[in-house]
């Protein structure tokens, strides 16, 4: 099965970018479209805190009929990576059934950030994308 839609988009315009400096410019970009949610419009708990990520991420869905809407609070401000996977999976996987979530690949840490990341960093990152294929999982 194929990456939803507007996943694949920003995968191909990562795409267009092989220089890193550029990649990292245009995930920089990606951060600065993350909307940071409040504490009092997304309440943090231990069930949706992303294990082994450095900038403390929580992940919340909403479930639409079979479709889901994710949120993800990141609470470091300098959490650059984190805020730019947030931004591209709030996007990506928007409107998404449970079975076009589960299609995809871990693999896709590598293919938005590169190889260059560290173990923690790739841990965290493939984490967020884990955790919202547990929640939507379990709905």
């Amino acid at each position: 099965m194929a990456n939803p839609t507007k996943l694949q988009e920003y995968l191909d315009t990562l795409a267009m970018f092989p220089d890193r400096q550029d990649r990292i410019e245009t995930l920089i970009g990606f951060a600065d479209e993350y909307k940071h949610p409040s504490r009092e419009a997304f309440p943090r708990d231990e069930n949706s805190k992303v294990p082994g990520c450095e900038s403390e991420v929580y992940v919340r869905l909403t479930k639409m009929e079979d479709r889901f809407r994710f949120g993800y609070a990141v609470d470091n401000p300098q959490g650059i990576s984190a805020m730019a996977m947030a931004a591209i999976l709030t996007a990506g996987l928007e409107n998404c059934t449970v079975q076009e979530i589960n299609a995809i690949d871990d693999q896709i840490v590598f293919e938005i950030f590169g190889n260059e990341l560290s173990m923690g960093k790739n841990l965290g990152l493939t984490n967020m994308l884990r955790v919202s294929k547990h929640l939507a999982n379990l709905s």
